[in-house]
């Protein structure tokens, strides 16, 4: 069974169990093929050799992305796999994770091999630290803690905490975690900068990936998220 899953014109996706703090949420990674060739890997998962067979037939793996300060636990995998490959993060990730060798702080000037292809944001306001990308061409926008989308959960605790916090069912973020956005002013304002792109379908790293009414269900995902 292929590993990877195409849901658009040069984008990929794949997914693997991950737990936190006990809840069984999942996590998934997404891949670009820039315009150049090279791919560009963002959040990645652990590297099977199914994983490492479908990326090396589809190019070469160039840029590894830990998109916030909290995915990053499959980057060490990630890097043994692909030794040179650029490795980008958050500025303050280099502190945690002394053991990666960073080679680029994400900001919102992207890099010049994806420059063609992807547009970063920096959401500011948030301790996560996550910069989220556009993909131009397909529309698509590349996340992993902008929102979860949850049906349910086979699991009983993540079901139950789902349901508890008002998730199950709902497009949003996490109400225990929102403690997260410290500033919520400059926070909205990059919501609302993301609300401006014209993006069709959203990847999420817990959950469904946003297929439908991609745009305005972000926009009630966070209306919660208002200056004081």
């Amino acid at each position: 069974m292929p590993q990877l899953e195409k849901i658009a014109e040069n984008i990929w996706i794949t997914s693997t169990s991950h737990a936190f703090l006990g809840l069984r949420v999942g996590t998934r990674m997404t891949v670009a093929r820039l315009a150049g060739g090279g791919l560009w890997l963002h959040s990645p998962v652990t590297m099977t050799a199914e994983v490492r067979n479908e990326l090396d037939a589809i190019g070469p793996v160039n840029h590894i992305v830990c998109p916030n300060l909290y995915h990053h636990v499959y980057a060490g995998e990630a890097v043994a796999a692909y030794p040179r490959a650029m490795l980008h993060g958050p500025h303050a990730l280099r502190r945690k994770r002394k053991d990666l060798p960073f080679a680029a702080d994400l900001s919102d000037t992207p890099h010049p091999d994806w420059a063609s292809d992807l547009i970063p944001l920096t959401i500011r306001g948030c301790k996560l630290a996550e910069t989220v990308f556009f993909h131009v061409s397909t529309r698509t926008l590349i996340t992993s803690d902008l929102v979860e989308n949850f049906d349910s959960s086979p699991h009983w605790l993540t079901r139950t905490y789902l349901k508890l916090s008002g998730l199950q069912g709902n497009i949003t973020w996490s109400p225990p975690l929102r403690f997260l956005y410290s500033d919520r002013k400059l926070a909205r304002e990059s919501i609302d900068h993301i609300l401006e792109w014209p993006f069709e379908r959203v990847v999420i790293a817990h959950g469904n990936i946003i297929l439908e009414n991609a745009r305005e269900s972000v926009e009630r995902g966070f209306v919660w998220l208002q200056a004081p």
